[in-house]
């Protein structure tokens, strides 16, 4: 079985944090931090070079195939800020309606600042997130 891409790497998130370009994303980023921080009331560690994540849970699928991965996290790129809700959105229509603009992919929700999302539906969001990877695999403070 192949590994993981994605595993922590014991990198500096304020340093990440502080390197992050533009100065509006930068700030957001900085935001993000704080709020995923007050809903999950972990302490972040970098997965990979880009994404900041926030506690972590072991899986193990019918396959065989097990691992490691983050509970949720966002990374600061360019285009966008990419938000990373697990297992998905799944029952959080009632949440996304009252979210803002932003786009989903399967477990990524993709906004361009957070000035165009609700920050407090953003974080019922992660809460919801985390609630619901919780009925699947126990969740891990790192």
């Amino acid at each position: 079985m192949s590994e993981n891409k994605t595993l922590p790497t014991g990198a500096s998130v304020e340093a990440f944090l502080e390197a992050v370009t533009p100065e509006r994303r930068r700030a957001d980023a900085s935001a993000l931090d704080a709020l995923f921080r007050e809903v999950t009331g972990f302490v972040p560690q970098m997965w990979g070079p880009s994404i900041v994540g926030y506690g972590s849970y072991d899986y193990v699928y019918e396959s065989g195939h097990a691992g490691r991965f983050l509970a949720t996290g966002f990374s600061p790129r360019k285009a966008n800020l990419v938000l990373y809700i697990m297992p998905g959105y799944d029952e959080a229509n009632p949440i996304l309606a009252r979210l803002g603009k932003h786009r989903i992919g399967k477990s990524c929700l993709y906004i361009n600042k957070l000035a165009d999302v609700d920050r407090g539906a953003l974080a019922e969001l992660i809460r919801h997130g985390l609630d619901r990877l919780a009925g699947y695999w126990p969740v891990h403070p790192i």
